[in-house]
């Protein structure tokens, strides 16, 4: 191969990589700050920026120490496990497609399940281009698996469309959103296809009309206790997991990793189905 295809090679190589995840630092680039001051964010949403964490199932972040004392005979079987662990050969490497969180971090729900968290914003067109990957994953994961979702707050702008997810969040669990997964797209799509940032609360409640959600169902659950706790849950959690850039994906607090690590969408994948089969090893 001649050197100057070497050299185009690489370079695409790199870019790749590099685009693979939205920063801090882009979090709060001019236009999406712009349009976060064109309009005013209501009050509630100040008082959420100490917060942020999901969960459909469950809002107590659970620490490992939480779970309850095994049995004697169990604690050995349990040992035995990790030592099959070390001797099987996994496709993908620590320190290459993953690293390890030390030490290990809470999870959203309890030990009962291995927990997958995608941290993801609204805004970040990386986490547009997962969520089908993602929503394709949850229809065909293990029964044992539980995923949730923890929207990042990087900036005022990402604070409001936090709260807008948990709104979304607990509107379907008291069955005023019929279709979680739809609303979702809907909300990606008007931001990345038809340049509706969602600056404000009564844009956001807009958004929810359409989908059927009468205005007072909306305000009582965009201001409720549920949703500023769910808010500074997440802010903890993302702490915790030291999260810098999104889509970021969390298996069972112990392990952190993203499109760039893996190397593509699809194997991003496969590093979540490795890990989740790492830890039902355990």
């Amino acid at each position: 191969m001649k050197l100057g295809n070497l050299k185009k090679l690489f370079c695409l190589s790199v870019l790749a990589l590099v685009i693979a995840a939205c920063s801090k630092e882009e979090a709060v680039a001019p236009e999406v700050e712009a349009a976060a001051v064109e309009e005013e964010i209501v009050s509630s949403v100040d008082n959420a920026t100490e917060s942020a964490v999901p969960n459909t199932e469950s809002l107590v972040v659970v620490e490992e120490s939480a779970a309850e004392a095994e049995p004697e005979d169990k604690a050995i079987l349990l040992a035995l496990a990790d030592d099959a662990t070390e001797g099987r050969t996994w496709k993908f490497k620590e320190g290459t497609h993953f690293t390890r969180l030390t030490p290990t971090q809470p999870t959203v729900g309890g030990p009962d399940k291995i927990e997958v968290a995608e941290v993801f914003m609204y805004s970040c067109p990386h986490c547009y281009d997962l969520e089908g990957h993602m929503v394709r994953w949850e229809e065909s994961k293990d029964p044992d698996v539980r995923f949730v979702r923890i929207p990042a707050a990087f900036n005022q702008l990402a604070q409001l469309h936090a709260q807008l997810y948990y709104t979304e969040v607990f509107l379907t669990q008291s069955g005023k959103l019929q279709d979680q997964n739809a609303f979702r797209n809907m909300i990606f799509e008007d931001f990345h296809r038809r340049g509706n940032r969602i600056a404000s609360e009564a844009t956001a409640q807009k958004l929810f009309e359409r989908a059927g959600v009468s205005a007072d169902d909306f305000k009582r659950t965009w201001n409720s206790f549920e949703v500023n706790q769910a808010l500074r849950l997440a802010a903890d959690l993302a702490r915790r997991y030291n999260v810098m850039s999104v889509p970021m994906i969390i298996v069972n607090g112990k392990y952190k990793t993203d499109a760039a690590m893996a190397g593509s969408y699809p194997k991003l994948i496969e590093v979540i189905d490795e890990l989740t089969a790492r830890e039902g090893l355990r």
